[in-house]
């Protein structure tokens, strides 16, 4: 059963699921894909090559899927992957990628809020939280269970960290740690998000060995070279091997501590 209502204007090419409602004056174009359960609000509008999963809700005015906001793109076939369970607000804007059968991708179980932009070739994971207006440009990351603050800008090819937490209104120019707390003009970590751990049940002694890193990174006086081969001495755990690849691969290098202690 589909749920349709008589002002939508859906292409009989488009794929849509089991339990869809689509609600006045909404868009579906031709190459979308709606998976089972989601719901589509008012005027929304959803184009391209576009794939949303199952079990989402999309509020009114959002445009998903139009074309990039990048003048390299030529018009090439690229695409839009929104997984299951997603929340996008009211007038949110995400486009596909930029380069030929590429694709921006969106996990699981995020919530998308209000006038927030996800540009071309972002990578979202799940359990995220995007705040108002919170703007992402392109070939952005935004790791497992970060948060974003409200009005935060994001340049281009920066990544945020998983279980971190970025303050309203800071502007992103180098990769936030994952774990950490991060605000600012440009945003720098201030702390570890232990309460964000605790809610999601680190035990203690994960707790304490973050804590021991983070402090190897921003206040043993080592650069990062000689700080990561501390970190590598560590107890082994899952934490701390994701914290070590994080830093060994980001191309815009890590933002480092506001205020030594």
């Amino acid at each position: 059963m589909r749920k349709i209502h008589p002002t939508a204007v859906v292409s009989p090419k488009a794929e849509i699921g089991e339990n869809v409602e689509i609600g006045p004056y909404a868009v579906i174009e031709e190459n979308v894909k709606i998976g089972d359960g989601t719901l589509i609000g008012p005027f929304v509008h959803i184009c391209g090559y576009t794939e949303i999963g199952k079990n989402c809700k999309i509020f009114t005015g959002a445009t998903v899927g139009s074309i990039p906001q990048d003048l390299k793109y030529k018009g090439e076939i690229t695409y839009l992957k929104i997984g299951d369970g997603n929340i996008i607000r009211e007038y949110v804007t995400i486009n596909p990628a930029t380069e030929a059968g590429e694709s921006t991708i969106i996990g699981n179980n995020n919530l998308i809020m209000a006038y927030a932009h996800i540009a071309h070739n972002c990578r979202i994971g799940n359990n995220v939280i995007i705040s108002n207006c919170g703007t992402l440009a392109g070939h952005v990351v935004i790791e497992d269970f970060a948060i974003i603050g409200g009005m935060v800008g994001i340049h281009q090819f920066c990544r945020v960290g998983s279980y971190s937490i970025v303050g309203g209104c800071s502007k992103i120019t180098k990769d936030i740690i994952p774990f950490s707390l991060a605000d600012g003009h440009p945003a720098r970590p201030y702390g570890l998000n232990i309460i964000g751990l605790k809610r999601r049940n680190f035990p203690s002694e994960k707790i304490k060995i973050i804590k021991k890193a983070y402090k190897i990174l921003f206040r043993s006086g080592l650069n990062i070279s000689s700080a990561l081969k501390e970190l590598e001495k560590m107890e082994k755990c899952e934490e701390i091997s994701h914290l070590i690849e994080f830093i060994r691969s980001s191309t815009r290098g890590i933002a480092k501590e506001r205020w030594k202690k």
